[in-house]
This record gives structure tokens, sequence and C-alpha cells, in this order.
């Protein structure tokens, strides 16, 4: 059994992602300011952006009962961070950037000062500079990879940079194992029969390049990432291996990006938030997809 302290355990892609954990054996701890429904997982009420409480957090007895036999804190073998203000528009975007800093800087500090050796940080495909750009914005080259020199112009996407950085410092100075997902559009299962109005105006999904990752294969990453080692300080995008669009890749290129260099040969319906670094190192292998959800439906 794999011990992991969950942070935003209760929003859209954790609630899925806690219960793929869950479903595969791990014992899990939700914290969160919001209490999430699954019998399976308690959740602690903390606020990321306190340092104590967080401290506290993450050393704390990670059962279900305050009358369980032993209320002992056990060792914890993952921290996996989700918790935080989702995208821009819903605070000011200066309360966006302070919670997602320092709430993950409050967390990997606390994770690797208690010994953790594996810690899990959710950051975004806003961070290459495109989604929440004032106007639209052309990529420096397609597909997306993890080697993009990532330039945002926003609040969220650059906090998310930030906390790569932090990231990255924390694994340099202790050795610890930290990655970063930088997540599409996530979709729960009960969203893909939004996907046919998608497909009737392909340029409505351009800024995100027709990304999305399945919230139950995004909870296949994370565990993957969990029981990857050795890897120091790593960031993966984290999509499925198609558009969410039904035109071929090649035509989307054409007709909404075609200035732009492509780097590498594409399937037909291949991604554009390339998803092969992560299946290559953590041998993430996508197993859901429009097709097969809209399939079902018929």
């Amino acid at each position: 059994m794999k011990r992991v302290m969950f942070t935003g355990g209760s929003g859209k892609a954790g609630r899925h992602v806690v219960q793929y954990l869950v479903d595969h054996g791990c014992q899990v701890l939700n914290l969160d300011t919001k209490p999430l429904d699954n019998p399976a997982v308690r959740t602690l009420i903390t606020d990321i952006t306190d340092s104590g409480q967080v401290f506290n957090a993450l050393s704390s007895y990670m059962g279900l009962r305050e009358f369980d036999p032993s209320l002992r804190p056990q060792p914890v073998d993952a921290v996996v961070h989700f918790a935080a203000i989702p995208r821009i528009m819903i605070t000011p975007d200066n309360e966006v950037f302070r919670i997602n800093t320092m709430g993950t800087y409050n967390v990997i500090e606390a994770a690797v000062k208690l010994g953790i050796k594996k810690v899990i940080i959710a950051s975004s495909e806003t961070t290459f500079g495109i989604v929440f750009n004032y106007e639209p914005r052309d990529p420096v080259y397609l597909p997306l990879d993890e080697e993009y020199p990532v330039d945002p112009p926003d609040s969220y996407a650059l906090s998310k940079v930030c906390n790569e950085a932090t990231a990255k410092s924390f694994a340099t100075r202790t050795g610890a194992d930290i990655y970063a997902l930088r997540i599409g559009n996530v979709m729960e299962p009960h969203e893909y029969a939004n996907f046919p109005e998608f497909f009737k105006n392909p340029e409505g999904r351009k800024r995100i390049m027709w990304s999305y990752i399945d919230a139950r294969d995004l909870g296949q990453l994370c565990l993957n990432a969990i029981n990857t080692d050795g890897l120091g300080y790593q960031v993966f995008n984290a999509a499925q291996d198609d558009c969410s669009s039904d035109l071929p890749t090649a035509e989307l290129l054409r007709r909404f990006y075609p200035n732009v260099p492509v780097k590498t040969g594409l399937g037909e319906y291949e991604t554009l938030l390339s998803n092969r670094k992560a299946k290559q190192m953590l041998g993430f292998k996508p197993v859901h997809s429009w097709r097969q959800a809209l399939s079902e439906r018929a």
C-alpha cells in the first residue's frame, strides 16, 4: 500500500485521481478547504497558504476514524499537490498568483523537510503562453513539448512556471523526486457529451491546441509517477493521444497554424500537447478517448 497525501482532492480533477489511487490500493488523505464525498477518503481541512497547517497536515495520521486502534502517524510515500486557484477570472490576478505560488512552496517545503521523497505537482498547459494571452498567439513550434521555451503572459500561467522553478530548486537541494505535470483540459466522463458541439466550432478550442486529458487517465499518470523513482526533477505533459476535434491534426495545423513550424512527424489525429515523454519515461498509456465515449453513447 502506498500512502499518499493529496491536496485539492475535492476539485474536478482531484476527486477522480483520488478515486483512481484508492482503486489501485493507495491510502489517501485529502487536504482541501472543502470535504470530499468519498467514504474511503478522509478530508483534513487545510489552508495550503498557511505553512504551519501544511507541516501539521503532512505529518498527520491518515486513517479514517478518530477511534481507530492506533492514531500514530505513519510514513508517507508521496505527496500529490493539486490544490490551487484553477484558472484566471475567478479571483483577482494577484490572489491567483499568491495562493498558487505560496501554496506550492509550502507543500513542497514541508514534504521534503519531513523526509517525503516523492512529490507530484499540478502544473498546466497554460505555461506555454498560448491559452490566456490577450489576443490569439502562435506558438514557436508544434507540437508543444517539455523543451518548449515557456513565456506566460498571465498570472495563472506565471504562477505555474514559478511553481516549476520552486520544484526544481527543492529537488536540486534535497535530491527528492519532484515531477510537474502540465495538465491539459480535464474531461470527466459525462463531459464527452459536449464533444459534438466542439466539432461544430473547432476554432473554439484553438487556444488549448485541442488538448484534453481524461480525469481517469490523469489518475493513471499520477500513479505511474508515484511508482517511478529516481528521475529527480522532471516536467511531463498530461494529455490524451488524440485531439478534441474530429478533424485530422494536419487539417487543424493547415487551418489555424499555417505558419508554425512542426518539429516532428505526427499521427493522423495525434495530440499537439505532446505526451511522448510521459509515455516513454512513466509508462503512461491513455485508455479513454472521446471516440470511445461517443461510440458507447450511440
